[in-house]
């Protein structure tokens, strides 16, 4: 088991700070994805505790021992990477067995470590196999395979899958999940930019952006309860509806007033004193439904395009708010462009931000 603690840590390549006082506590055996757009510095520091980069400022301890200054391959540490970076001329055994080679450990002790791995991958039948007779899935495989052998306290994973089509991006996440689960006392750090990796595979997703973290937390507590506009609008696919609105009342009956639309009411809380005061209001595509007669509805509009999905619909209506508002409703929905809509969602699942983008907290 291993604990990464990350202490003010910045990173900077000549004058360019591309990782800004970074702090992150990560526990041992936790599955923990950094996530954010491109050039965000995500891939900088996992490479800084990998130690491929050095630390500008700061202190990366590993079980409570400082490591600023270890080599990588005496960090505990195992990466794998987006390329695979296997050697072409040799069979998926030796890939694997490489680096326990260089260790001089014996014979029958790398047969059984290589041979364990390969089980726990279903690559078994293609130990024999050159890399250019494999898939790209089985390929990446291998290259996890060959990180499971040394027995590292920490995996890396810098976007492991993004090479992969969709087909095989699903069924290789599937086997990192497994992986995780047999192997719960091994901590594990994963860059991505696909959201939905994150999702699923996390115990605890950090949102960077321009080398900053922006919020720390469980993936669902980021998706109901992101702590910013940047986070809101990130997490959840098609993004969180977001429309200007003013804070018409706080206290015990907090309302908003979104673009020029009737007033709404909120479960959240917001102080008298921001009353009168400009915001953000913002509703997810799923959290909207058709409002039905006698409900007051949040949106009223005219359908610009429907997308039927087969299991879902998406909606994009004009409801006079600059850009379209988007439902994600049933995918039987009978809607056709150019009717008029209106929507409505549950109190519970609305969201309201300041002027600077902070969100007031939610009653849950």
């Amino acid at each position: 088991m291993s604990h990464l603690q990350i202490n003010n840590l910045s990173k900077r390549f000549g004058s360019v700070e591309v990782l800004k006082n970074i702090n992150l506590d990560i526990k041992s055996g936790e599955f923990t994805v950094f996530v954010g757009p491109s050039g965000c510095g995500k891939s900088t520091l996992l490479r800084c505790i990998a130690g491929l980069e050095t630390i500008s400022d700061g202190t990366l301890e590993i079980d409570g021992e400082v490591v600023n200054e270890r080599a990588p391959s005496r960090r505990g540490i195992a990466m794998v990477f987006q390329s695979y970076a296997l050697y072409p001329h040799m069979n998926v055994f030796n890939n694997m067995a490489y680096a326990l080679k260089l260790q001089k450990l014996p014979r029958e002790e790398i047969k059984k470590k290589v041979e364990a791995a390969a089980a726990t991958l279903q690559l078994t039948p293609y130990l024999n196999r050159l890399p250019k007779q494999l898939s790209g899935g089985q390929r990446q495989r291998v290259a996890i395979g060959r990180a499971i052998v040394r027995n590292p306290k920490v995996f890396l994973f810098d976007e492991p899958l993004s090479n992969l089509d969709a087909a095989l991006r699903v069924a290789t996440r599937i086997e990192i999940n497994k992986l995780h689960e047999s192997m719960s006392n091994t901590t594990m750090i994963y860059v991505t930019h696909d959201q939905v990796e994150a999702m699923t595979l996390a115990d605890k997703i950090v949102v960077l952006r321009a080398g900053v973290v922006e919020q720390v937390g469980a993936p669902m507590e980021l998706y109901e309860r992101p702590g910013n506009l940047f986070v809101a609008g990130f997490i959840g696919s098609p993004s969180m509806n977001m429309v200007p609105c003013v804070i018409e009342s706080g206290g015990d009956n907090p309302s908003v007033r979104p673009g020029s639309h009737a007033p709404v009411k909120l479960s959240a809380d917001i102080p008298q004193s921001a009353v009168g005061r400009k915001g953000t209001f913002g509703v997810r595509p799923e959290d909207l439904s058709l409002a039905r007669p006698g409900e007051t509805p949040i949106f009223t509009g005219r359908v610009e395009i429907v997308e039927h999905l087969g299991e879902l619909t998406l909606v994009y209506a004009d409801c006079g708010t600059g850009e379209p508002i988007i439902a994600k409703l049933d995918g039987n929905v009978p809607i056709s462009r150019g009717a008029e809509i209106a929507f409505t969602a549950p109190l519970k699942t609305l969201h309201v931000f300041d002027d600077q983008g902070r969100a007031y907290p939610r009653r849950m």
